[in-house]
């Protein structure tokens, strides 16, 4: 019967569908601080600031094929850059003042500059010891952030996240802030996904691809392979940027963290974005916001599940929300390279066929040692 209406109609159901759940998601988003309250919101705001800084590494470590772990650093850089550049001068606190609205472009812009400044090492190294090099950068962003404390408001008490303007709404001090910042949150992590799908579909995405899977032929076919690898790191510090002013406004407090290991800009957040993309599937967009839902958005969603209460066990030994969450997405991961090198976005395919010519569905199959 549906073939027979389906010919009628000159409609495909298999490609149809893709474009049904787009729908239904839109609807879900649109309808969500309508159906839900103020606690889900948030963490649904956590989840989509994993999705662009997850968009933005997938980008890199996918499609350009470089492994980094300096997201924390340069979202920490974005952050900063917002506050300082929307904040006026005062005594303890440099700011400069500027609209808010600018301020936002500022802190996209500044991490990618700085993205652009780690060229000769981006452009030139890649696997793990590019890892490691990136790595260094978090270490960085605790050394300067506890030592300029006119700059980021030092470790005991941070700074406060300004408001944000455009076109005469505010959104943090609002008293429908929670709805306001999850449209606001929506708009940028849309914004950010049609960027990168874009980015995946065009010329720069098939530079990107071309040394990932090869950088002599690449070359060889006249690709210039350092720089195009500091483009792909410049992307990806941007969005990272971006996703760094979406956090000092979810906390409205923009802080540096006391230890390198466990914190906003730490070592640990780190490994959580690897965890997404991952997850996810390898150089897809869409994957890295569903491996964000996972990374970012279970701990939030057990935890008000629960009323807050430990899921297991009492006492030191209690499994806890955020711990329980660890052990899924590192099950998660090892299915992945095990089963499954295309993640949740290869799975996805599997289900809707044509899936895969969906722009925000561009996966590989990774190679071993990225």
């Amino acid at each position: 019967m549906s073939e027979r209406w389906s010919g009628r109609l000159g409609v495909d159901p298999a490609r149809l569908a893709p474009w049904v759940l787009r729908l239904v998601g839109l609807v879900v988003v649109v309808m969500a601080p309508v159906l839900v309250g103020n606690a889900w919101l948030r963490v649904g705001q956590y989840v989509m600031i994993g999705s662009v800084g997850a968009i933005g590494l997938t980008l890199l470590t996918g499609q350009a094929g470089q492994l980094s772990l300096a997201t924390p650093f340069f979202m920490f850089v974005g952050g900063i850059t917002y506050c300082v550049l929307a904040t006026p001068d005062r005594p303890g606190r440099f700011g400069l003042g500027l609209p808010s609205a600018l301020a936002l472009l500022g802190a996209v812009l500044v991490p990618a500059v700085l993205g652009l400044a780690f060229a000769p090492v981006a452009g030139r190294v890649r696997g793990v010891y590019l890892g490691v090099a990136t790595l260094s950068l978090v270490y960085v962003g605790l050394y300067l952030g506890q030592r300029w404390t006119s700059i980021s408001g030092g470790t005991a008490s941070g700074r406060s996240t300004p408001d944000l303007n455009l076109f005469g709404l505010t959104f943090l001090h609002a008293e429908s802030r929670e709805k306001r910042v999850w449209y606001l949150f929506c708009a940028l992590t849309a914004l950010a996904a049609v960027l990168a799908s874009g980015a995946v579909r065009s010329r720069p995405g098939r530079a990107w691809r071309a040394i990932r899977d090869n950088p002599a032929a690449a070359a060889a076919l006249g690709v210039p392979v350092p720089r195009v690898r500091t483009e792909a790191f410049a992307v990806s510090s941007g969005y990272a940027g971006l996703a760094g002013v979406m956090t000092a406004m979810w906390y409205r407090l923009l802080k540096p963290d006391e230890s390198e290991f466990v914190g906003t800009w730490s070592v640990q957040v780190a490994i959580g974005f690897l965890a997404m993309v991952l997850i996810g599937g390898l150089g897809s967009v869409g994957g890295a916001i569903a491996g964000a839902a996972l990374v970012n958005g279970l701990p939030g969603a057990l935890t008000l599940w629960t009323g807050g209460s430990q899921l297991f066990g009492s006492g030191p030994t209690a499994v806890t929300p955020m711990i329980f969450t660890s052990f899924v997405y590192g099950a998660a991961i090892i299915l992945v390279v095990l089963f499954e090198p295309g993640g949740l976005a290869a799975l996805a395919r599997r289900v809707l066929p044509t899936l895969g010519a969906a722009p925000i569905s561009s996966v590989h199959r990774p190679r071993k040692g990225i």
